[in-house]
């Protein structure tokens, strides 16, 4: 075949196993035949509508067939696949689709409203829904039509090479403005052979996605390295803990990846101590930090976690600890996959010995290409030629595990979502009453951190905490949203006028009544 990227895996998988179940979704299955057939079936509709090589498709929806029908078909004819995060208002939206310069928008229809504002503005040329109880709605081309009136004819076979881009996934950036991670299609590739090597994913894999398909975790980490491989993927559309567990029962589930809040609310509910998990081989949890009440309740069912460490510029897998030494190495991260380099290094970038902190440097062949159009940005991450800086601080054992001990970066993870300050602090300055802020994160014992706002107000202003965040509002996806407000005099800043984020956390991460106040 002259596609060498992911959007042939469905044809090479269906040729090999046709008749092997691929997908189920709310009660339905769809063989690797019937996988094959409509991707090549939705990839003559995305042509007939005139998508070619290198144009972006972008999807917006909650985890659905579609999502990854969408996905091979782009590869398929050698386009570009932009997943949106559901949660994200239609400003965010409409920035995400003009930066990337999405062409085509393929949405579900419980986001039509914001799908057609953000297409709208970011002037993309074809919307496409699927459809709702009222029809794909107005101005919106029809999801299930538009597969229908393609003739299939021969099999798509364009040209792709494993270094061309397969997936922009965007990041939230530092400087307050996402930025695109471009993933290759060899990344996605070697980042899935990573997966099937340190988890031993097998044909019979009966793998639960319930993390949302956007996020490199759930897309990448689970649902692609199972198709790679044959197994059967089970698409649950939002979290529910007691669906889940009635899932891996009656399904027999083999592998689950969620983040710690998610494992935390299955432990605590009522049937947890009587559903059937036998079954399940494979736990994986990433996004956060396992806390040791987490991992004790699924030790107690004689299960152990897969934990990891990634970052959506590695797409996503850089670190990676067996369930075998969850236990005796409980806090690390692990070592790097199996085609992974890391290292840890000093500020002046030599080797930070055992036991010393340092920054965390990723090489491989599952690192992105670039940021989508910055080549600034993505000069300023590489180091040493291709060496990824990851901006989080770590240290290494005597027997190379590596735990995380802090960030470069101010990012924090609320309920497994990266929140960046500076994105949220730049909406914060658009306040009329705000003269100056810095946000935070601060511990929160169901979404692991949750983001607190330090705000001075400008002289004379009055402003409470409900107006601050009522501001936030709609423009922000609303874990971005603090969930407090410390009103203060002054930030505490350097010599040269530089807002001292360390100072911020260490003045004001008590509780609000313990805050100093203006």
């Amino acid at each position: 075949m002259l596609n060498q990227g992911i959007g042939s895996w469905p044809t090479r998988r269906a040729r090999k196993a046709p008749d092997r179940t691929a997908v189920v979704h709310d009660g339905r299955t769809w063989t690797y035949r019937e996988l094959h057939g409509r991707v090549v079936r939705l990839a003559h509709g995305l042509r007939a509508l005139g998508v070619e090589s290198g144009d972006r498709i972008a999807y917006l929806g909650p985890n659905h067939p579609a999502f990854l029908e969408t996905l091979f078909a782009a590869g398929a004819l050698g386009a570009v696949f932009v997943p949106l995060n559901t949660r994200l208002t239609a400003p965010e939206l409409a920035y995400h689709l003009s930066d990337s310069g999405s062409t085509v928008l393929i949405h579900a229809p419980e986001r039509a409203e914001a799908a057609r504002t953000a297409a709208d503005e970011a002037g993309v040329r074809h919307r496409i829904a699927l459809e709702g109880p009222d029809g794909p709605g107005e101005g919106a081309l029809s999801y299930e039509e538009l597969p229908a009136g393609a003739h299939a004819g021969e099999l798509l076979d364009v040209s792709v090479a494993p270094e061309d881009p397969c997936m922009i996934m965007y990041t939230s950036g530092t400087t307050g403005r996402p930025k695109g991670a471009v993933l290759s299609h060899a990344n996605i590739t070697w980042n899935s052979v990573n997966v099937l090597v340190d988890t031993d994913l097998t044909a019979d894999e009966v793998t639960l996605v319930v993390a949302p398909l956007f996020h490199a975790g759930a897309l990448n980490m689970t649902c692609l390295p199972t198709l790679l491989k044959g197994g059967r993927v089970v698409l649950l559309a939002a979290f529910d803990a007691d669906r889940v567990l009635e899932l891996v029962e009656d399904l027999r589930v083999t592998y689950l990846f969620g983040v710690p809040t998610m494992y935390d609310a299955m432990a605590v509910r009522p049937r947890w101590g009587t559903t059937d998990l036998s079954s399940l081989r494979t736990l994986n949890c990433g996004g956060a930090p396992v806390p040791a009440r987490t991992i004790a309740a699924y030790i107690d069912r004689g299960l152990a976690f897969s934990q990891g460490y990634g970052m959506t510029e590695a797409s996503p897998g850089v670190l990676f600890l067996d369930r075998e030494q969850t236990a005796s190495k409980a806090g690390s991260a692990g070592v790097p996959h199996f085609f992974t380099d890391t290292r840890i290094v000093r500020p002046d970038g030599s080797e930070a010995g055992p036991g010393e902190r340092g920054e965390v440097l990723v090489q491989g062949p599952h690192v992105m290409t670039g940021y989508w159009n910055r080549p600034g940005d993505t000069a300023a991450v590489f180091t040493d030629g291709d060496w990824l800086r990851t901006g989080d601080i770590a240290r290494s054992d005597e027997d190379g595990y590596a735990y995380l001990v802090d960030r470069v970066k101010d990012m924090y993870v609320s309920g497994g979502e990266n929140v960046y300050p500076a994105e949220v602090e730049d909406a914060l300055l658009d306040h009329p009453a705000v003269a100056e802020c810095a946000v935070i994160g601060v511990p929160d014992p169901v979404w692991g951190e949750v983001g607190r706002a330090v705000v001075v107000l400008k002289p004379e202003a009055r402003a409470g905490e409900d107006d601050v965040l009522d501001h936030l509002r709609g423009r922000l996806a609303k874990y971005k949203i603090p969930k407090s407000v410390v009103l203060t005099g002054r930030l505490p800043r350097t010599a040269s006028g530089k807002i001292v984020k360390s100072a911020v956390r260490d003045i004001f991460a008590a509780g609000p009544a313990e805050c100093p106040q203006p």
